[in-house]
């Protein structure tokens, strides 16, 4: 019995692929375990190939996992295609179609080649059973069961949700599909004996992913309005709203082009809504110059990006966190605005409200820096208690305020009421010039230093939010790991690991990017002589980030590579304990 099991599979688009690892996530989740599934498709707008990757455990998962535990190829081109995605052990046992062939050289070549290979006849299995080749994915979910464990009834009941209302003899057609796959797996008996362990509890989960929740979080926060236009990977969020905001209240609309889409949110915004917009690292730089109006006319405004890879139009369908120097820094002038990032599906929820509450409380925009990974992969996600969430609203002018209103008035807080359109005596000049207090176009070079001076003063308490840090391991470790986004999954399994083996380590995930909290960082860093900030993309984004303005231990260093390929809990390990291995020089 095993307590965690990484299953993938591979395939042509129209296979279904992923629909069958969806059903297998829904099966497992059901009967109480965590899981989550990562999905990869080709740069491709129609067919291609398409991959899955589930990870099943029976105490919580917080990333992808490292190499397989067992690999289902339906045929060697496509499976070839994701590479390191779908990762190969000595120890994996790798199922394939028996038309197919023998593994080619090509991926004999890779190394690290399983010893445990199985051929099977899918095709003739689905043909004989099922009579058509649409249900293989049915019988590989057979094989499943049959060969790991996989909870038979929760996959039986997955297909007749998804398929009892598609058409007469749909279901049976595939529930025998999955009788064909089961009887093939227990006639034929591998030699590996990975079979997953019964869940220690059967408690209820959500099932989503993070677009999903990211949308869910923005209606519970009080946005009513959505601008933008569809990108991969974010279009989800909008295409969720589009169908739920009017429950509400709200009101979506699909522009004709990024930059529309941000302006439209910003007017929302300026009429006194909560508002939001989504994209991809694209379109943060086409929606650049309206950031800029939102941060000099102080207004509210939310801004996903869910990063890729790029530059340009790079990798649609890839993860990547390269995104973390446009967002922090694209903006012609002095500008400082708050970036977050979850860590993961269910914790986007939480750094969504987050985002609105900073938005309105500070009278700025405010970037969710999401990624591929964490927005579309499907994660258990244990019941969110609203309760726990305070909803902040933007600061409202007095009645004395209206006398002799002042949009932009100096306060000790940096934050000045805001009124909307409509609002007796609260009419003022919301502009992209410099203004003095009322909004008045003004060329003074004094007047534009007082109001820098206003724009920063007013997000120093950001500087003081350990709420928005996670600090896992003893204050006084000497080696460290610090990491955001979805590679703070694979970090904190590494800590862990670490642990484990008796190394005294601590880790650091941030879920504020920028401004950088200095005080939080050198009390992290005090105790810390070397070190790994782990982050998926070339250049090392936040470490650089944090060389400007602290300074780090000389042995704290940059763990990072481009995306499309992330980081297992092993390599990053590895890393550290090559660290700790040579000291500190």
């Amino acid at each position: 019995m095993v307590v965690d099991l990484v299953l993938g599979m591979a395939g042509s688009g129209g296979d279904g692929v992923v629909s069958a690892g969806e059903s297998l996530l829904a099966a497992v989740s059901s009967h109480g375990y965590h899981a989550m599934m990562t999905k990869s498709f080709g740069p491709q707008i129609r067919g291609g190939e398409s991959s899955c990757r589930v990870r099943v455990g029976t105490v919580p998962v917080h990333n992808p996992g490292g190499a397989l535990d067992a690999a289902v190829a339906l045929n060697w081109e496509d499976f070839l295609k994701f590479g390191a995605e779908l990762e190969l052990a000595p120890t994996t046992v790798l199922i394939h179609e028996a038309k197919a062939g023998p593994p080619p050289e090509a991926l004999v070549r890779r190394g690290a080649m399983p010893t445990e290979v199985v051929a099977v006849p899918i095709t003739e299995l689905t043909n004989q059973s099922a009579g058509t080749e649409k249900a293989k994915t049915s019988v590989v979910l057979g094989l499943l069961c049959g060969w790991f464990g996989v909870p038979e009834d929760g996959v039986r009941r997955g297909l007749e949700k998804k398929f009892a209302k598609k058409g007469e003899g749909l279901l049976e057609t595939n529930e025998r599909a999955l009788k064909a796959g089961i009887e093939h797996a227990l006639a034929n008996p591998l030699r590996s004996t990975k079979r997953l362990a019964p869940p220690p509890t059967h408690s209820p989960k959500l099932l989503c992913d993070g677009n999903d929740l990211c949308a869910t979080a923005a209606l519970f926060a009080g946005c009513k309005f959505f601008g933008g236009y569809p990108i991969t990977p974010s279009t989800e969020v909008m295409q969720t709203l589009a169908k739920e905001i009017w429950k509400y209240g709200g009101t979506v609309l699909q522009a004709e082009d990024e930059i529309a889409g941000i302006g439209a949110a910003l007017g929302a915004s300026f009429a006194g809504l909560k508002s939001m917009t989504a994209t991809s690292g694209p379109g943060m730089a086409l929606k650049t110059e309206i950031m800029g109006l939102a941060s000099i006319a102080e207004l509210p405004l939310v801004i996903l990006d869910v990063q890729r890879g790029g530059p340009a139009t790079g990798l649609p369908t890839k993860s990547e966190q390269a995104d973390l120097f446009q967002a922090a820094f694209s903006a012609h002038g002095d500008v400082l605005r708050p970036v977050l990032a979850p860590i993961s599906v269910g914790d986007t929820f939480r750094v969504t409200v987050e985002a609105f509450n900073l938005a309105e409380h500070y009278q700025t925009p405010v970037i969710i820096l999401s990624d591929q990974e964490v927005a579309q992969r499907k994660e258990t996600v244990e019941p969110i208690d609203t309760s726990r969430f305070t909803i902040e609203e933007r600061l409202a002018p007095s009645a004395s305020d209206l006398v002799d209103y002042r949009r932009f008035r100096h306060t000790e807080s940096g934050v000045s009421p805001i009124s909307h359109p409509g609002l007796a005596g609260g009419s003022y000049l919301g502009a992209g010039i410099e203004h003095n207090e009322k909004g008045d176009p003004t060329a003074s070079g004094a007047e534009h230093a007082r109001m820098n001076e206003k724009r920063f003063k007013k997000l120093e308490p950001l500087q003081h939010r350990r709420d928005l840090f996670d600090v896992l391991g003893p204050s006084d470790a000497p080696f460290a790991l610090i990491s955001w986004g979805s590679s703070a999954g694979v970090a904190r399994e590494a800590f862990e690991l670490a642990r484990a083996k008796g190394l005294a380590v601590k880790l650091l995930i941030p879920r504020l990017l920028y401004p950088i909290a200095v005080p939080v960082y050198r009390e992290f860093l005090a105790s810390v002589e070397a070190g790994l900030v782990v982050e998926l993309s070339h250049q090392g984004q936040l470490h650089k980030i944090l060389r400007m303005q602290l300074d780090l231990p000389a042995g704290l260093r940059s763990f990072c590579h481009s995306g499309a390929t992330p980081f297992r809990p092993d390599q990053v390990l590895a890393e550290l304990e090559a660290l700790a291995a040579v000291g500190v020089k």
